[in-house]
């Protein structure tokens, strides 16, 4: 059996409704609806902790802080990283990001994986806007190269980007990163 989950309170039908047809199907599928689910349930298993936030509560604030006590917790540091960078954006569907700092490190979510994609893909789409502003379109093999680079690398290429006066001056920046 499929399984469709909605994460945030809706009146939508679509949310209530467990079967699709057309003219020539009928689907049939399971909805969860994440804001009627009770909240120990996620509490209990770090792997369902990023939804905990979502669920049914009197307290939202106070489940919030429990999901980050209960992060705090993860002995293993790159499984706590990854659980608090999921918890912090699965919580900003409900709660403003100063709350979600203020109760979840920021140092640790910093550091999770989805956190630091995140950040890369951003960083990549600014440094090739000014790419593409300062030189104009560049050839595939050129952007390749600049796809490969981490967050930090592309922090220092839009640095030395303000230096530079050609192509050329690219190609050699890259370079020297090898």
């Amino acid at each position: 059996m499929q399984v469709l989950i909605f994460l945030q309170e809706t009146t939508n039908e679509v949310a209530f409704t467990e079967e699709y047809r057309d003219d020539t199907t009928i689907h049939y599928y399971r909805v969860v609806r994440l804001w009627e689910q009770e909240s120990t349930q996620f509490l209990s298993n770090p792997a369902f902790l990023p939804l905990a936030p979502l669920t049914r509560t009197t307290s939202p604030q106070g489940l919030l802080a429990q999901v980050a006590e209960q992060v705090a917790t993860i002995s293993d540091r790159e499984e706590r990283q990854n659980i608090a960078g999921c918890v912090e954006i699965l919580a900003g569907l409900r709660f403003e990001k100063d709350l979600i700092r203020q109760l979840l490190r920021e140092d640790i979510m910093k550091d999770s994986v989805i956190y630091q994609d995140i950040v890369q893909k951003e960083a990549l789409k600014l440094i090739s806007r000014l790419l593409k502003r300062r030189f104009g379109a560049l050839n595939t093999s050129l952007l390749d190269r600049v796809r490969s680079l981490s967050a930090e690398q592309l922090e220092e290429l839009g640095e030395a980007l303000l230096d530079f006066s050609e192509v050329a001056d690219l190609e050699i920046w890259l370079n020297q990163q090898n």
